[in-house]
């Protein structure tokens, strides 16, 4: 935390920002508060806020008394620091905008990730462009240190001199590589945050636990797979240039960055269940996954406030009196001058606007659990333990909820869509295990689900979990190679239909033919074979509920 923070205030704009997870509460505030050590103008930052206060705009007033535009300084004019509150509720369009201007020279940000659900995550457009992470849940208040004014100044005066080696970008990208980071933001910000930190401890050059710090904090959050440890290397030969010390051994050169090294401090720095959580939430959002939510509607009444737009209020719909005015007022002028006419504000029909509004439908997860001879045998339990964790989590969220099993020679509805929690967990611990997996017939099951549900005006969402391959075709008679064809058809059909799926893949070892039915299906695939009921639970939620409405680029 003392790292990240006087990091943030040697070079601030040059890291892009800070991504700080944590609920509100007096730790926070005092870390925020710490960042008034940064060399920049503090602005906070509302997810609600529009294109006018960040741009800046029409003065109505100022325009309607003197007769000419005058218009207001936005928030991005001038370099500052962004503090966004509530960045987990950030929407597309706002983080589109803060990126920009995190794209040009001069401003930081610093994203409140206020989330009570582990599953919400900060918009991946604005995530990629920080260069920091961290998150306050075990770090106590008594902890917290008056950052060393002295020291950061110092080091803001070192860093134009400290030199950075040949051979560390081509190490940094290499660890993100095999971290499975595929934005090239994250080594540059590495390297900056390597510099800073050499900065900070008085270092002429980068040196190996600079370049390692910086790979912690710049590439843990970001890391979407762990390669598996390497066996450790015979030691190498001393290079001739190394000069022994007085016990006979050999220094280390400062400058030797052996990559596994930095690979395996990473490793350390995050747990493998947060891994599995950010991960299943970037898979989704690329993948056009879940929201979380129900569709969007355009609404006339309720919802979200949209941007106004030309038209005359009828058939419900509503003027939008400043926005009016606001188109009225560049063109007053020359109006009064061409009436003739001392009245006050001169409004023409062009300028009437009509307010929108955004609303979504509620809606519906259709469980579809493997209930298969092999599921029973190996993860059923667990999987009725991970659906029973989801079911709170969506009767919380006010979620209808609907269960299919499968098994045997066909699939059942155990519980239309319903919100009654207790029913629900009924019906899924009487839920019997055995026989084949008739894998068609649950997808269209699930299909014909959701297609009713949707005509009620729900917005459905599948979660699939399963162990294997579909080895009974839909009329009940075993045969691997045809029950697979059909599973496949079915899988286009959802696709064709326009649903959204997740596929836990709860095998001993991950599925290639359940990776392509997901793919068939434009699902989420999600492969946890050793996974207890809370990492089950967790994966799925993040992959249902990432925050769709956040850019993903």
């Amino acid at each position: 935390m003392q790292l990240v923070l006087q990091a943030m205030a040697v070079d601030p704009a040059g890291l892009g920002g800070l991504w700080l997870r944590a609920r509100v509460g007096p730790l926070r505030e005092a870390v925020v508060a710490a960042l008034g050590a940064v060399p920049l103008p503090t602005r906070r930052l509302h997810p609600a806020l529009g294109d006018e206060a960040l741009f800046g705009g029409l003065d109505l007033t100022a325009t309607l008394a003197e007769g000419r535009q005058v218009r207001t300084e936005g928030i991005l004019a001038r370099p500052s620091l962004l503090v966004l509150t509530m960045a987990e509720r950030c929407p597309a369009g706002l983080a589109a905008r803060l990126a920009q201007a995190l794209d040009t020279p001069g401003h930081a940000l610093v994203a409140l990730d206020e989330g009570a659900e582990p599953d919400e995550a900060l918009p991946q457009a604005l995530a990629d462009r920080l260069g920091l992470f961290l998150a306050l849940d075990d770090i106590a208040l008594a902890e917290m240190r008056t950052p060393d004014m002295g020291l950061i100044a110092a080091a803001r005066a070192r860093l134009s001199q400290v030199r950075l080696p040949k051979r560390a970008a081509a190490v940094l990208t290499g660890v993100a590589a095999s971290l499975g980071i595929s934005s090239l933001r994250a080594p540059l910000l590495a390297l900056r945050l390597a510099r800073v930190l050499a900065a900070l401890r008085d270092h002429g050059g980068v040196r190996r636990e600079d370049l390692t710090s910086a790979a912690e904090l710049v590439f843990a959050h970001r890391a979407t797979r762990w390669p598996e440890a390497a066996d450790d290397p015979p030691p190498p030969a001393p290079e001739p240039d190394q000069s022994p010390d007085r016990d006979g051994e050999t220094r280390p050169d400062p400058e030797d960055f052996p990559e596994e090294l930095i690979l395996e401090a990473v490793r350390a720095a995050l747990p493998q269940s947060l891994l599995d959580r950010l991960a299943a939430a970037r898979a989704a959002v690329k993948s056009g996954g879940a929201s979380g939510l129900g569709g969007a509607r355009a609404g006339q009444r309720h919802g979200r406030p949209l941007a106004a737009r030309p038209g005359k209020p009828s058939s419900g719909q509503r003027l939008d009196l400043i926005a009016t005015l606001r188109a009225a007022a560049p063109w007053q002028r020359l109006r009064r001058e061409a009436a003739l006419a001392a009245r006050l504000v001169h409004i023409r029909p062009a300028d009437l606007r009509i307010k929108r509004y955004q609303d979504r439908t509620e809606r519906v997860v259709i469980f579809a659990v493997d209930a298969s001879g092999s599921a029973a045998l190996a993860r059923l339990a667990e999987a009725k333990g991970a659906v029973e964790l989801l079911l709170a989590r969506a009767y919380a969220k006010r979620d209808h909820v609907a269960l299919i099993a499968f098994r045997g020679t066909g699939a059942e509805v155990m519980l239309p869509p319903t919100r009654s929690l207790v029913q629900t967990k009924r019906r899924l611990a009487g839920l019997p295990g055995g026989g084949g997996t008739p894998l068609a017939a649950a997808l269209q099951l699930a299909e014909a689900t959701a297609q009713r549900a949707r005509a009620k005006g729900l917005t459905p969402v599948l979660a699939l979990l399963t162990d294997g391959r579909a080895n009974v075709a839909l009329d009940g008679t075993p045969g691997r190679a045809r029950a697979e064809a059909e599973a496949e058809r079915a899988a286009r059909s959802w696709a064709r239909a326009g649903f959204q799926a997740v596929v836990i893949d709860t095998g001993a070892r991950p599925q290639a033919g359940l990776q392509t039915l997901s793919a068939h299906m434009a699902a989420t695939y999600l492969p946890l074979p050793r996974a207890g009921a809370e990492r089950l639970s967790g994966a799925l939620a993040a992959a249902l509920d990432p925050v769709a409405r956040l850019a993903a680029g």
